[in-house]
């Protein structure tokens, strides 16, 4: 099957995949994840007031710890040093 395939109704769905697998792989990096944990990536429409149209929220599953972030950014805009920032924010507040 070809990558063009990969999910046809979503807008520029190669450039996606590639971007979310690149967030998924400085997501790993920046924690030092085991392999069997599991990172997920999605952008969402974002309801919180003056936030841009577009929101990225990673989340990541280690057994039975769970951490999510949300950048406020399209996930085409993030960069690693957004999501190391992200991070380390949401590890502050715990």
């Amino acid at each position: 099957m070809s990558a063009a395939f990969i999910n046809p109704l979503a807008r520029n769905a190669i450039g996606t995949v590639n971007t979310a697998r690149a967030i998924k792989q400085w997501t790993r990096e920046l924690l030092d994840l085991p392999v069997e944990a599991v990172v997920c990536v999605n952008e969402l429409v974002c309801h919180v007031p003056g936030c841009p149209p577009k929101e990225t929220v990673v989340l990541v599953m280690r057994g039975q710890d769970t951490d999510q972030v949300s950048v406020h950014q399209a996930m085409r805009d993030i960069t690693c040093e957004d999501l190391a920032a992200a991070f380390a924010l949401h590890m502050e507040g715990e």
